[in-house]
């Protein structure tokens, strides 16, 4: 039977050789090549300064940790997202607090932002889930009366605008993946882009032992937290097809509208024109019992995220009303690049058949 994945990764021979490369040069630890991924990042976004790191938590973390966020504060995030999102908080001491989303685009209300300061709210996250932007407006202005500080979570949403400006751009720092289910991978990797060269400084004797150079003086406390050369070199040969990338994933969204458009039973959530989708993705009524049924045909889909509130490690009560909605009917379509015309029609085929 023929096997649709929902996602892959695609490599060609660029990547082998870059790989092969770094081996016979025989320098495999963070080197140029992982300078030269972050100059490309940086000059892609356009931030002054980018830093790579073994993935997008810890990518998430560093920039927390470089804004000085730690033990005893509280950290507002999207209940709808990664765990990771929620994670990096925990992960450097601080306590997430849970809020709702706007059902439009999946992303933090502002509003619920708001009313969930305590005077121990020092950083909001928001996080632009599958490369949709959040409302940094006004989070921002109520950041910014508040006194808070905003980090992004950007690991969604490489190749993302708003209003000309990419996302992960908006704020002290902002967060981006490299793991295998992005639109470029490393395996696993991460980047923190800033224009503050204070948080720069701090970001780089973070990850690599607390110094600045690779002396064995150390005057502050830091991790080994360093993207190999082996991986930033596939990440190199992946960023050259970047822009091609984004063209398609586009060219597939589109696709899919057309064949699935007058389909009574599925709704395309608004995707605005500078936004570039992690995965294409349905609202539907049971995206379960339509999981299971492309699945029997050998085509695999994802369905969203549970609510952060209704996992075990973070169970609460609060108002997620919004959350709850969109988690309950949403699924995410195939949605790698390579994938030809020809396969998203035979997959929207199938999907046309459940709903007759």
């Amino acid at each position: 039977m023929r096997r649709i994945r929902q996602f892959e990764p695609s490599f060609g021979e660029e990547e082998k050789k870059a790989v092969i490369d770094v081996i016979e040069s025989g320098w495999i630890n963070e080197g140029p090549k992982a300078k030269e991924l972050e100059t490309l990042f940086s000059s892609f976004v356009g931030s002054k300064y980018a830093v790579a790191t073994m993935n997008g938590t810890i990518a998430l973390a560093l920039a927390l940790m470089a804004v000085g966020i730690g033990r005893g504060d509280e950290v507002i995030v999207p209940d709808f997202t990664f765990v990771a999102t929620a994670n990096a908080v925990k992960l450097v001491g601080a306590e997430p607090v849970l809020v709702d989303i706007k059902q439009d685009d999946f992303t933090m209300d502002p509003d619920h932002f708001l009313s969930s300061i305590t005077e121990k709210t020092r950083a909001v996250i928001p996080v632009h889930l599958n490369g949709r932007p959040a409302d940094m407006k006004r989070i921002r202005e109520i950041a910014e009366d508040k006194g808070i500080i905003v980090v992004e979570d950007a690991a969604q949403a490489i190749g993302s605008r708003t209003n000309g400006k990419y996302l992960g751009t908006f704020s002290k720092a902002g967060a981006f993946s490299l793991a295998t289910t992005k639109i470029i991978t490393t395996g696993q990797g991460g980047i923190v882009v800033t224009d503050d060269p204070e948080i720069h400084e701090r970001l780089r004797r973070l990850k690599d032992h607390g110094r600045l150079d690779k002396s064995d003086h150390h005057p502050y406390i830091g991790y080994n937290f360093k993207l190999t050369d082996l991986q930033a070199a596939v990440g190199i040969a992946q960023f050259k097809k970047l822009n091609g990338r984004i063209q398609r994933s586009r060219e597939l969204l589109k696709l899919y509208r057309e064949e699935l458009e007058n389909i009574k039973g599925i709704t395309f959530p608004e995707t605005k024109p500078e936004t570039v989708l992690w995965y294409v993705d349905i609202l539907t009524d049971k995206p379960l019992r339509l999981k299971e049924y492309l699945e029997s045909r050998g085509i695999e889909t994802r369905p969203f995220y549970k609510p952060l509130h209704e996992q075990p490690c973070y169970r609460r009560d609060g108002n997620f009303e919004n959350t709850c909605k969109v988690s309950s009917r949403g699924l995410w379509l195939p949605s790698s690049t390579f994938l030809s015309d020809e396969d998203i029609v035979y997959i929207c085929n199938h999907i046309k058949g459940y709903f007759k």
